[in-house]
């Protein structure tokens, strides 16, 4: 029998036995610090745009597009990311997003210019590609199958913790300072104390990730099964390792190094399950959640509340969207994906089209060039009611369990590549939304909504249509294009 050696540098805390879940849960929970990191620094500019138009006399097309840089980089991190994971590693590509998150922290926290903020704003988007990557394929790859659901749904919960701290944090050092553009502490203004503030949960993801085990799958593809057996065993625990390490190296048989040419296929010249996986990424951003957390004070205010109301009230929505993935990890496992998102579709219909209908036939008022609609009566409330049990019903849903399925999904000897191709289209699509709200707006709230609205019908028709049940289900099960 092979001697379990566990790989180089790995550092296991007492009592990581391979007994119960806690050890996976650990191992996951650093893994996900990079979904923290993802949400934090994309939503952290909320709290800082007028500052940075004030202080760089920045004009809206730049302003917008330093705003939107972040998700170009995060496409161009998410489709190198596969190719860095198979080459030398998960944990490399961990911590070598945690490097981009530490530059771009210090890069836009010391910012001379609007150039050097968005230069540096690409550069944490290309560290939040990186983590979307590999954060799910990770996690699915050091889970037991009977837990492996609510470890992936760690990634979406990190993501949404991330987005609420920093909203809070962005409140708190505004509070603090009397305002984003006044100093705070040695001389620097507020905002850029918003953007500094990322060095911490970065440095603590780069350290922590020296203290878990590299993939066992990752090390089975380069011939390590010794380190690999010793990463099993202290997951899984002993019995059944010898069939368990080579039903993996089956499923990762190969002559060639893994590239994205391996996801050449039938279906319009990639594989099924690769166009599966796209449709999931897409449809997850095509249903607007990203429009209430970007551009949510366009509805509070709408429906009264004043300018300095809104990012309380953006506050308190990202908690209800903590609170919906917390039930999201509770059932998972015992649900299953499909039923969830098909919940979760239906849902998101619904309240997206009352959102349409009421915006759709509200009064407006024209200021300075500027339709702002104007809700009355009961509008204002159902609007606000509407909005909130959308993001119930995505955050219970098509948030945590897209990412699961992302990570778990394809076939071992793809899943980098495959989950690469398939966040890329996700951060176009996020950036598409992102972008084209203003104009949409603009043109008319209704028909935005509405359009939202029949993504989400069209979401579900998807998964009724192609996504398969995947609970419970062994990854190395995962070789057939009808398993999704």
């Amino acid at each position: 029998m092979t001697e379990n050696v566990l790989p180089s540098g790995t550092k296991l805390l007492p009592g990581d036995t391979g007994e119960g879940p806690a050890v996976p849960l650990r191992i996951a929970a650093v893994a996900a610090l990079g979904g923290l990191l993802f949400g934090y620094d994309s939503a952290v500019i909320n709290g800082a745009v007028s500052a940075i138009e004030g202080k760089f006399q920045v004009e809206s097309a730049l302003l917008g597009f330093a705003i939107a840089a972040a998700l170009l980089g995060a496409a161009a991190g998410a489709m190198v990311a596969g190719r860095i994971a198979d080459r030398y590693g998960r944990l490399v590509t961990m911590q070598a997003a945690a490097v981009m998150f530490l530059l771009s922290a210090l890069g836009t926290g010391f910012a001379s210019n609007v150039e050097v903020l968005v230069t540096f704003r690409i550069v944490g988007g290309l560290g939040v590609g990186l983590a979307s990557v590999i954060a799910p394929a990770y996690i699915a790859e050091i889970s037991p199958a009977r837990v492996r659901g609510r470890l992936g749904s760690l990634q979406q919960l990190a993501i949404v913790t991330g987005i609420f701290v920093s909203l809070l944090v962005d409140y708190a050092l505004a509070a603090l300072a009397g305002g984003s553009q006044e100093e705070l502490w040695f001389g620097l203004e507020a905002w850029r104390w918003m953007f500094l503030a990322m060095c911490v949960p970065a440095l603590a993801y780069g350290l922590l990730s020296l203290t878990i085990p590299e993939s066992p799958r990752y090390l089975i593809a380069q011939g390590r099964l010794g380190e690999a057996r010793g990463v099993l065993a202290v997951l899984l625990g002993e019995k059944g390792l010898d069939l368990k390490v080579e039903s993996i190296r089956a499923t990762l048989a190969r002559e060639t190094e893994p590239s994205i040419r391996d996801l050449k296929g039938s279906a319009f010249g990639l594989m099924p399950i690769v166009w599966i996986g796209i449709g999931l990424s897409v449809f997850q951003q095509f249903v607007g959640i990203n429009v209430i957390f970007y551009y949510s004070s366009v509805l509070w205010q709408a429906v009264g509340f004043d300018e300095g109301s809104s990012l309380q009230i953006t506050v308190i929505t990202s908690v209800v969207n903590i609170a919906t993935t917390l039930i999201a990890i509770a059932f998972i496992d015992r649900v299953g994906r499909r039923p969830l998102l098909i919940i979760g579709s239906a849902g998101m219909a619904v309240t997206l089209a009352t959102m349409a209908v009421i915006f759709g036939t509200a009064s407006t008022t024209v200021v300075d060039g500027v339709t702002t609609p104007q809700l009355t009566g009961l509008q204002g409330p159902i609007a606000l009611v509407a909005a909130n049990l959308f993001v119930v019903a995505f955050g219970m849903s098509w948030g945590p369990v897209v990412w699961v399925l992302l990570g778990e999904a394809f076939p071992n000897r793809v899943r980098a590549a495959a989950l690469s191709l398939a966040a890329g289209a996700q951060w176009a699509a996020n950036w598409l939304i992102t972008v084209s709200f203003p104009s949409m707006k603009d043109f008319s709230l209704g028909i935005s909504y509405g359009f939202y609205a029949v993504c989400a019908v069209l979401s579900l028709v998807f998964v009724l249509r192609w996504v398969k049940e995947t609970k419970g289900v062994e990854l190395e099960a995962m070789q057939s294009n009808s398993v999704a």
